[in-house]
């Protein structure tokens, strides 16, 4: 893997805390550089008397950590020498008793060894510049500390052996092959020989079209994963959307009243429905607008709905249809959602027939009592099932795409449509040799093979300091 030529290579030592602050058994304050063993012969005092630079690899010690003749901790000091370690750098790992006095003391030694602090996710970012990771398994780690269910968790770790990698790695291989035979025939044009057919050649990108399709549509399961699937709880005022999320999340997260209305904006809550992460929103209820708060509220239910993975449209059972039942069925149309017929509890003045005038015959209907927490569990049993069987998540074989991703493999494909157009419209090589190295450009910037330093920067201020 080449390295970025803007990155300047970094020579110094880095140090920093590794382990949440507060009170436990372990905390590890580590570093990584040239200089790393050096401080550690400096400070680590063990038991055996041996200096850490006269250790081997991948070992462990006891002993303390003593700096201006003072014994700061109790330890047990690691090592891993380059290039065999996580940065490809020397790296010691110096385990302390965790507490914030002890690993604060530690930390400072080691910079007034020598060290410096490092910044958010420079041993991770190393690693990268090291060639040790390429850049979609370097952020696969950051999606491995957040993942928020055991999918997430098995997907970033796939990421991270360079799954990800691969197949955008298999994608490119395929443009750069066609390139090359292109360019074999605008290098030779004496030799008047044709490398590829026309039909060929248009064939062969059409291929990669469609895989970069494909793709895209896989990288939005691993957006799903990373984001947590989007349930929106829309419905007309005081028909139970706040109550239903409170029963859902398990605590009073919504205020609750008999007040029409009394949501006037939106409330999103991340819930884990059977190892999937769920963002349920609940929305302002649809009722005649009377002011600017109003007409604001309902404007953002109908951004939500362009974005929703699922809708539960909720009705009150204890009244008739009214024209916001209506009014709102009409705004979900054919997207995927759930019907939800609240308020089984009272007596009930509305059936299953009615609501199937509103909305899509494969439309499942649900009749539940938020406030009783009744038969909110088949809800939930429903939401899981229909992201695990494939109606939303297909749970196998995602792709943990970012934001990042996704750009530059949508820009891939624009540049690979516009090739195929062309193409088929007679145009000349030279412009399609262009287009297909502009693709394979920005392939390349996934990997981290060609990217801005600032793009870089930004990408790893999300890690936390110390990985």
């Amino acid at each position: 893997m080449g390295i970025p030529k803007t990155l300047p290579s970094t020579q110094d030592t880095i140090a920093a805390i590794s382990t949440p602050l507060g009170e436990g058994g372990i905390g590890i304050v580590r570093l990584s550089g040239p200089k790393a063993i050096k401080i550690a012969d400096k400070l680590f005092k063990g038991k055996d008397g041996i200096p850490p630079s006269k250790l081997s690899s991948y070992t462990i010690h006891y002993g303390h950590i003593v700096f201006q003749g003072e014994v700061l901790d109790e330890v047990i000091l690691s090592i891993m020498r380059k290039p065999k370690s996580y940065t490809r750098e020397d790296i010691v790992e110096i385990n302390c008793h965790s507490g914030i006095v002890p690993l604060r003391k530690v930390l400072e030694a080691t910079l007034e060894c020598g060290a410096r602090i490092a910044e958010p996710g420079e041993f991770t970012k190393r690693a990268f510049l090291n060639g040790r990771i390429d850049l979609t398994q370097a952020e696969a780690v950051l999606d491995i500390v957040k993942a928020k269910t055991e999918l997430a968790l098995k997907t970033a770790v796939s990421q991270l052996k360079g799954e990800f990698s691969r197949k955008v790695r298999e994608l490119r291989e395929e443009i750069v092959e066609i390139l090359t035979l292109i360019e074999a025939e605008l290098d030779f044009p004496e030799e008047d020989v044709e490398v590829l057919r026309r039909d060929e050649l248009l064939r062969r990108i059409k291929k990669i079209v469609a895989k970069t399709i494909d793709f895209i549509e896989g990288s939005k399961e691993g957006e799903i994963l990373r984001e947590g699937v989007l349930v929106l709880l829309v419905g007309k005022a005081n028909v139970g959307k706040s109550t239903l999320l409170n029963r859902i999340v398990g605590k009073e997260r919504a205020i609750v009243t008999d007040i029409p209305g009394t949501t006037r904006d939106s409330i999103e809550e991340l819930v884990n429905i059977g190892g999937v992460p769920v963002r349920i929103v609940d929305t302002a209820g649809f009722k005649k607008t009377e002011n600017m708060i109003d007409e604001e509220a309902q404007k953002r239910v109908k951004e939500y709905l362009k974005e929703a993975d699922l809708i539960i449209f909720m009705v009150d059972g204890s009244s008739r249809l009214t024209l916001e039942d209506r009014k709102i069925a009409r705004l979900i149309g054919e997207r995927r959602a759930l019907a939800l017929i609240n308020k089984i509890d009272l007596p009930q003045k509305l059936s299953k027939e009615e609501v199937k005038t509103l909305i899509n015959n494969d439309t499942e209907i649900f009749e539940v009592s938020a406030l009783k927490g009744e038969r909110i569990d088949s809800l939930l049993h429903s939401i899981n099932k229909m992201v695990l069987e494939g109606k939303i998540l297909t749970g196998e074989g995602q792709i943990m795409a970012n934001a990042r991703h996704r750009e530059c493999l949508k820009g891939a494909l624009k540049i690979l449509q516009r090739a195929s157009k062309a193409l088929g419209e007679g145009l000349g090589e030279e412009l399609l040799a262009f287009d297909l190295r502009e693709a394979s450009a920005l392939l390349d910037k996934i990997l981290g093979e060609a990217i801005d330093e600032d793009i870089l920067n930004r990408i790893f201020e999300k890690f936390c300091i110390g990985k």
